[in-house]
C-alpha cells in the first residue's frame, strides 16, 4: 500500500471516527437530559476516545499526504471553504472546551460541568458533523486537485 492509498484509507477512517464521535455526543446529551448519568459518562468517554483516535489518525494522514486542494469550483468551492474554515477554527476551540468539560465532570463539579457543557456540546457536535461533510465534499463531491 502506498502512502497515498494509506492516506485515503485514513481519511475514510477519520470520517468514521467523526461520525462516531457525533453519535456518541448526541447520545450522551440525551442520556444526561434523561438522568441516566452513568450511561452518559460512558457515551462521553467513548466520544472522547473516538476524538483522540481521530486526532492521531488525522496527524498520521497529514504526515503521509499533506493538505489537499479542493478541485470544485464556483458556489461549491465557496461552500466547501466556508465549512472547512468554520470547522478548523471551531476544532481548535473544541480541544480546551472538551478537556475542561471532562475535567469538571471527573472532579464531580456538576454545576460548572453542566454550564460549560451547554457551550461544548453544540461546538463539538458541529465540528464532528462538519468533519464528515468536509470529507464527503473533498473526496466524493468536488474532488482533490492534484
Amino acid at each position: 500500500m502506498t502512502a497515498l492509498e494509506l492516506g485515503d484509507l485514513l481519511a475514510r477512517v477519520n470520517a468514521g471516527l467523526n461520525a462516531t464521535s457525533l453519535l456518541l455526543v448526541i447520545t450522551g446529551f440525551a442520556l444526561a437530559r434523561s438522568g441516566r448519568l452513568e450511561a452518559h459518562r460512558r457515551a462521553m468517554k467513548g466520544a472522547f476516545a473516538a476524538s483522540v483516535v481521530f486526532l492521531a489518525s488525522y496527524v498520521t494522514r497529514f504526515a503521509l499526504t499533506g493538505s489537499h486542494r479542493f478541485a470544485g469550483t464556483g458556489a461549491l468551492k465557496v461552500v466547501y471553504l466556508a465549512v472547512l474554515f468554520s470547522h478548523m477554527i471551531l476544532a481548535v476551540a473544541t480541544v480546551p472546551l472538551v478537556l475542561r468539560t471532562l475535567f469538571l465532570a471527573l472532579k464531580d463539579r456538576r454545576d460548572e460541568h453542566r454550564r460549560l457543557a451547554r457551550l461544548t456540546f453544540p461546538i463539538w457536535s458541529y465540528v464532528s458533523l462538519t468533519g464528515v461533510v468536509v470529507y464527503v465534499l473533498l473526496y466524493h463531491v468536488g474532488g482533490i486537485a492534484h
